[in-house]
Formats: C-alpha cells, sequence, structure tokens
C-alpha cells in the first residue's frame, strides 16, 4: 500500500531521451534503467520504494514541455550538493540558483536547468552554514 499524501512518482519530460539519460547519469553516478513506456520511452531512476516512491525520465512527445521558468520543481535528494554543481555544466546544464539553505535546517538546495530546459532542485543535508 502507498503512504498517502507523499510524493509517490515523478516524471521528468525530455525531448531527446539518451542526451538526457547521459546528463542525469553523469550529474548523480547512477545508472537509470531504461524501458517502453506507454507510446514512448523512459529511464526510471534508482532507489525509492517499490511499487512506486521514484520517478522517470520521460519522452513522449506531445505529452509534456519542460519547466524551465514555471511550473512545479521536482528536488532530487543527492549526497553533497555543492559536489554537483560543480558537475552540472560538464554534464550539459547551467546553475539556475546557486546553493542555497533552508532557514532552521541542515538542509541545503539549489536549481539547476538540464540538457532538456527542465528546472530541477538538488537538496542535501550539510552541517555546513551556506
Amino acid at each position: 500500500m502507498l503512504q498517502a499524501n507523499v510524493p509517490a512518482w515523478f516524471e521528468i519530460p525530455t525531448a531527446d531521451i539518451d542526451r538526457a539519460q547521459r546528463f542525469y547519469e553523469r550529474l548523480l553516478g547512477v545508472e537509470l534503467k531504461r524501458e517502453a513506456y506507454q507510446e514512448g520511452l523512459q529511464a526510471i531512476f534508482p532507489g525509492g520504494c517499490p511499487p512506486l516512491s521514484s520517478g522517470a525520465l520521460v519522452q513522449r512527445p506531445g505529452h509534456y514541455a519542460p519547466s524551465a521558468t514555471a511550473g512545479s520543481v521536482v528536488y532530487l535528494a543527492v549526497d553533497d550538493v555543492r559536489l554537483l554543481l560543480e558537475r552540472v555544466r560538464e554534464a550539459g546544464g547551467e546553475v539556475l540558483q546557486p546553493l542555497a539553505g533552508v532557514p532552521g535546517t541542515p538542509v541545503v538546495y539549489a536549481h539547476i536547468r538540464d540538457s532538456e530546459g527542465n528546472r530541477v532542485g538538488l537538496a542535501s543535508v550539510d552541517g555546513t552554514p551556506a
């Protein structure tokens, strides 16, 4: 049974799933699982709690548009936001919002633009004030 009121799945739109998969695998140092998805393709992020609690890059022409300037922001939990910000450009992305802290918590985050033009958040717990 899925837990109520918590995110269960996310989908990040792609125009070129090969490019997007290379971007995220290079940035995060993980392997995404590619499979057919309805009339398109998806590359699933590792982790989560089956059957959901993860997400995927999705290529379904006409179904999604990049979220570079508006809409929801998906935050990916990572070990060290600072380290990943160093990799963003070499992976083919751009830093949109530099490292910032969440007041009263040890959480730091940043926003990036991925290879497909999506705004994506990166977040980690960090004992060093941002």
